[in-house]
Protein backbone atom coordinates (compact mmCIF):
# COMPACT_ATOMS: atom_id res chain seq x y z
CA UNK A 1 0.00 0.00 0.00
CA UNK A 2 1.24 3.64 -1.08
CA UNK A 3 -0.21 7.00 -0.08
CA UNK A 4 -0.05 10.02 -2.23
CA UNK A 5 -0.25 13.82 -1.59
CA UNK A 6 -4.06 13.59 -1.40
CA UNK A 7 -4.54 10.68 1.10
CA UNK A 8 -1.91 12.68 2.88
CA UNK A 9 -4.09 15.77 2.88
CA UNK A 10 -7.33 13.82 3.69
CA UNK A 11 -5.74 12.58 6.86
CA UNK A 12 -4.59 15.60 7.90
CA UNK A 13 -7.84 17.28 7.65
CA UNK A 14 -9.28 14.16 9.55
CA UNK A 15 -6.86 14.63 12.21
CA UNK A 16 -7.29 18.66 12.22
CA UNK A 17 -3.74 19.55 11.74
CA UNK A 18 -2.54 22.35 9.30
CA UNK A 19 0.03 21.27 6.73
CA UNK A 20 1.22 23.37 3.84
CA UNK A 21 2.09 22.08 0.60
CA UNK A 22 5.88 21.45 1.08
CA UNK A 23 5.37 19.61 4.78
CA UNK A 24 2.72 17.10 2.59
CA UNK A 25 4.87 16.47 0.19
CA UNK A 26 7.69 15.70 2.62
CA UNK A 27 5.30 13.35 4.48
CA UNK A 28 4.45 11.28 1.67
CA UNK A 29 7.52 9.20 1.34
CA UNK A 30 7.73 9.10 5.21
CA UNK A 31 4.40 7.48 5.45
CA UNK A 32 5.03 5.30 2.55
CA UNK A 33 8.00 4.08 4.94
CA UNK A 34 6.46 3.49 7.75
CA UNK A 35 3.70 1.27 5.70
CA UNK A 36 6.32 -1.05 4.11
CA UNK A 37 7.79 -1.26 7.40
CA UNK A 38 4.40 -2.28 8.92
CA UNK A 39 4.26 -4.20 5.60
CA UNK A 40 7.45 -6.11 6.28
CA UNK A 41 5.99 -7.01 10.43
CA UNK A 42 3.52 -8.78 8.76
CA UNK A 43 5.40 -11.47 7.02
CA UNK A 44 7.57 -12.43 10.31
CA UNK A 45 6.79 -15.72 10.91
CA UNK A 46 5.37 -15.96 14.76
CA UNK A 47 3.75 -19.15 14.47
CA UNK A 48 4.96 -20.77 18.09
CA UNK A 49 5.24 -17.38 19.93
CA UNK A 50 3.06 -16.87 22.88
CA UNK A 51 1.40 -13.26 23.23
CA UNK A 52 2.57 -11.27 25.53
CA UNK A 53 2.04 -7.48 27.11
CA UNK A 54 5.80 -6.98 28.13
CA UNK A 55 9.01 -8.68 28.34
CA UNK A 56 9.33 -9.22 32.02
CA UNK A 57 6.56 -10.91 33.68
CA UNK A 58 4.39 -8.61 35.90
CA UNK A 59 1.61 -9.24 38.60
CA UNK A 60 -0.91 -7.29 40.08
CA UNK A 61 0.09 -6.62 44.28
CA UNK A 62 -3.56 -7.05 45.26
CA UNK A 63 -4.98 -5.92 48.64
CA UNK A 64 -7.83 -7.92 51.13
CA UNK A 65 -11.06 -5.91 50.34
CA UNK A 66 -12.21 -4.96 53.41
CA UNK A 67 -14.37 -2.15 55.13
CA UNK A 68 -12.50 0.18 57.30
CA UNK A 69 -13.55 0.33 60.94
CA UNK A 70 -12.56 3.88 61.10
CA UNK A 71 -15.32 6.54 61.47
CA UNK A 72 -13.11 8.75 59.78
CA UNK A 73 -12.33 6.95 56.65
CA UNK A 74 -15.10 4.13 56.68
CA UNK A 75 -17.44 6.39 54.19
CA UNK A 76 -20.96 7.48 54.94
CA UNK A 77 -19.66 11.11 55.84
CA UNK A 78 -22.05 12.42 52.11
CA UNK A 79 -23.13 15.62 53.37
CA UNK A 80 -19.94 16.67 55.39
CA UNK A 81 -18.06 16.48 52.20
CA UNK A 82 -21.06 17.69 50.33
CA UNK A 83 -21.36 21.17 52.73
CA UNK A 84 -17.59 21.69 51.70
CA UNK A 85 -18.60 22.40 47.93
CA UNK A 86 -19.15 25.49 45.97
CA UNK A 87 -22.27 23.42 44.28
CA UNK A 88 -23.74 20.30 45.43
CA UNK A 89 -26.94 18.85 43.18
CA UNK A 90 -28.47 15.51 43.87
CA UNK A 91 -25.98 14.33 46.34
CA UNK A 92 -23.17 14.84 44.20
CA UNK A 93 -20.25 17.93 43.58
CA UNK A 94 -21.98 20.29 40.57
CA UNK A 95 -19.83 20.85 37.75
CA UNK A 96 -20.09 22.99 34.95
CA UNK A 97 -20.71 22.03 31.45
CA UNK A 98 -18.14 21.95 29.55
CA UNK A 99 -18.97 20.27 26.25
CA UNK A 100 -21.18 22.70 24.06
Amino acid sequence: MSVDTETVARIAALARIKVSEAELEAMVPELNGILAWVEQLGEVDVTGVEPMTAVIPNTLRLRDDVIDADPLTAGGRRDEVLANAPAAEHGFFGVPKVIE
